[in-house]
């Protein structure tokens, strides 16, 4: 157990860091948008882009493993939705927010350094496929449903153009492609080159974190709706179990890629959940308090799985 908290403990610590930077010192949201620009657009797509590039390509063409994975994100979504739809009466916007808050976790800034750094430079490519189909999943259902609950008044095939605009100029969707490609072609860059590249890639996620924690310190908690908790316990707990009992049935994976994938699914919701609120002006201060509360919670949870994964704990798959 100790290892496993060895492991966590700089993790959650760079969260905890830079949220007490943000309480302590009083500094515009604002100061946070440079920090924000080089994670997205420098640092994490040089991380995807070596992960993919360093995999063989056989190793991405796994179509079951990413069906099983996309589907469980997206059922997770659905039974999230419901929920708020249910507490909101029916308000399809708080409903898409909250539904992201169950089901989409921090696989940009915490997935890539906490499984590579628990199971290795192997679980590299199931990180990256993770990434790139519950980014198009999500990223494709946000602008489709904000359209039917009236946030915005364009037509469908606008919306469409707008939503496959954003996926394919994602920085890190483009990173993932390039990186696949370069596999693909066996390219292998200058070494002056690839070691930026690797001083880019070390660097994403201690800034990743550090600017995590201060962004959740600047979104003041206020008293928390019931739904919050049901939607955490949905991330944190209903996900993983969900995908677990998918993989069962879809065949036999790599035990690696299995574990991978439950510590994929067991993260606490993304900064994103946050940022698509703002974006929308709706469910705002719940999606604040659902990332507060669910990395918080997910010092538990999460270390918990880590420690199933670092003991050899996790249950194996099921109709073997």
């Amino acid at each position: 157990m100790l290892d496993v908290i060895n492991l966590a403990l700089p993790f959650f610590g760079l969260i905890f860091i830079g949220f007490a930077c943000g309480r302590l010192k009083q500094i515009p949201d604002t100061a946070l948008g440079w920090m924000n620009f080089y994670i997205i657009y420098v640092s994490l797509p040089a991380l995807f882009y070596r992960i993919l590039a360093q995999t063989p390509l056989e190793q991405l063409a796994q179509i079951d493993f990413i069906f099983a994975t996309t589907l469980a994100t997206g059922w997770a979504f659905a039974f999230s939705f419901g929920v708020v739809m249910l507490v909101r009466r029916g308000h399809i916007g708080q409903a898409t927010i909250g539904a992201l808050a169950g089901s989409y976790g921090n696989i940009g800034y915490m997935g890539p350094g906490l499984a590579l750094s628990t199971l290795g430079p192997q679980a590299a490519a199931p990180v990256a496929l993770i990434f790139c189909f519950d980014t198009l999943l999500l990223f494709t259902l946000v602008p489709f449903l904000m359209t039917l609950s009236g946030q915005r008044q364009a037509g469908f095939f606008s919306i469409a153009r707008t939503a496959l605009t954003r996926i394919v100029t994602n920085p890190l969707v483009i990173a993932s492609a390039l990186g696949a490609l370069s596999a693909a072609l066996h390219f292998q860059p200058p070494i002056a080159l690839e070691r930026l590249m690797q001083f880019l890639q070390n660097s994403a996620a201690p800034c990743a974190l550090f600017t995590l924690g201060v962004t959740v310190a600047l979104r003041p908690l206020q008293k928390t709706p019931w739904e919050v908790p049901t939607l955490v316990g949905l991330k944190l707990i209903v996900h993983p179990v969900i995908l677990f009992l998918l993989l069962s049935l879809m065949g036999t994976f790599d035990p690696l890629w299995v574990a991978t994938a439950i510590l994929m699914a067991a993260l606490p919701p993304a900064l994103n959940v946050f940022v698509f609120a703002r974006q929308y002006d709706t469910w705002v201060e719940e999606a604040s308090s659902a990332v507060l509360v669910g990395t918080l919670v997910s010092v538990v949870t999460l270390t918990s799985v880590m420690w199933m994964v670092k003991t050899n704990n996790l249950p194996q798959l099921l109709f073997r």
